[in-house]
């Protein structure tokens, strides 16, 4: 009798009922289900797409040595024969700068000619970033077309040669017009024996609004051609 009251209080001290266990069950399991949870592995977030990149404007000085190099890399003895801009929709000129600059060379140990064009545009018609070589061409050095000049003699880049020609009737041209596109040709003269910037204000010679010739060693302005 002494033994079942012992047990009888005990029971009645520590009384546990079957939904408290079944509650403790359950907290027991949600419990678990969290920890589970919060080992899974963070999924990686998401990278941001890179943001295109814009173009890149250079002088004809500069357009030009960056083909420079890659013709030297052809032949050893390439010299140029002409610097022009190529117009694109990425710019307009009036300060001396395109995005597509592009520079014709010859070598007289391979009897050829070849082109090369840098471009640092972000236009969809425009050639591919970098340094685009045409093909070889055939070089005939009585050529009045493909006379090489010496690289030293280009001292004047665009930029200046487009201010020169914007004091001889240029600064009228972008006043009347200003959405008119300034682009850009240096070749040799062989009569005067001369490094020329053609500064033509239009998309070409052809159909030119006007066209200044400035000397690309001293900057100073020559006639105007048209």
């Amino acid at each position: 009798m002494q033994k079942r009251s012992l047990v009888a209080a005990k029971a009645r001290q520590f009384p546990v009922s079957i939904p408290m266990l079944l509650q403790s069950f359950a907290a027991l399991a949600l419990l678990a289900w969290l920890a589970a949870c919060s080992s899974q592995p963070t999924p990686p977030a998401e990278t941001a797409k890179p943001e295109p990149k814009g173009p890149e404007l250079l002088t004809g000085r500069s357009g030009f040595q960056k083909s420079y190099i890659a013709a030297r890399g052809w032949a050893r003895d390439a010299q140029a024969f002409r610097i022009e801009s190529i117009a694109t929709t990425d710019g307009n000129g009036h300060d001396g700068k395109w995005a597509v600059w592009r520079s014709g060379f010859a070598s007289p140990s391979q009897r050829a000619v070849k082109s090369f064009v840098w471009s640092g545009s972000a236009a969809t018609d425009a050639p591919a970033r970098g340094i685009n070589p045409s093909t070889e061409d055939g070089y005939n050095p009585s050529n009045a077309s493909t006379q090489v000049f010496d690289a030293a003699f280009l001292k004047i880049d665009s930029d200046q040669a487009v201010a020169t020609a914007q004091k001889h009737g240029g600064d009228k041209i972008l006043e009347k017009s200003p959405d008119t596109p300034v682009t850009f040709i240096c070749d040799w003269n062989h009569n005067t024996n001369q490094l020329i910037w053609h500064v033509i204000y239009g998309a070409s010679r052809d159909s030119a609004k006007l066209t200044v010739a400035v000397d690309a060693s001293t900057g100073e302005f020559l006639r105007v051609e048209k």
